[in-house]
């Protein structure tokens, strides 16, 4: 990632199943089809938060147990149940005023494909599928939900030198 632009990021997005989870569910006899988080991922994410990052999520997927997770972490910009990628991030972009360039999006499937191709840095977990890593300028060492999100807000917030800041953190993750 180092001859990668880093230094306009502004906003980080981020897809849900195999990204922020590992893509796996249980299906509980609830209905619930609960899912797993990485600690590290949500710690990375406040901090990004802290830092004046803005931090989206747009996701196909709508359980009520994720929606609580991704609050939690006081994410403010949560689009879940989402068919049209590309309509919710336009409307993200308008906003919070931040252009598509300014945007590192994570995504591991064909969901993700076209809305990659328009923002400034498309990166996937390791274990994303292979059109989607061949559309990304990143594919993370970490699979997704093993830590393939704060490695890439690790990476930006280094870069530009907000890493290692932790005046007023007040972090839950």
């Amino acid at each position: 990632m180092m001859n990668i632009e880093l230094e306009n990021i502004m906003c980080f997005v981020f897809d849900v199943d195999g990204v922020l989870t590992d893509g796996m569910t249980l299906a509980l006899e609830s209905g619930e089809q609960a899912r797993a988080f990485n600690i590290k991922d949500g710690y990375g994410i406040e901090r990004a938060l802290l830092a004046g990052f803005h931090v989206a999520i747009i996701s196909g997927g709508n359980q009520i147990g994720v929606r609580k997770r991704l609050e939690f972490l006081k994410i403010k910009h949560i689009h879940l149940g989402v068919k049209n990628k590309i309509h919710v991030l336009t409307q993200l972009c308008e906003e919070i005023k931040v252009k598509p360039e300014e945007i590192l999006y994570v995504g591991d499937d064909l969901p993700d494909y076209e809305v990659m191709q328009l923002i400034g840095i498309p990166c996937c977990p390791a274990d994303a599928v292979n059109d989607i890593k061949e559309v990304s300028k990143y594919v993370c060492d970490n699979n997704g939900g093993h830590g393939c999100v704060r490695e890439v807000i690790e990476m930006v917030m280094r870069r530009q030198g907000k890493w290692m800041r932790f005046e007023n953190e007040n972090i839950n993750n």
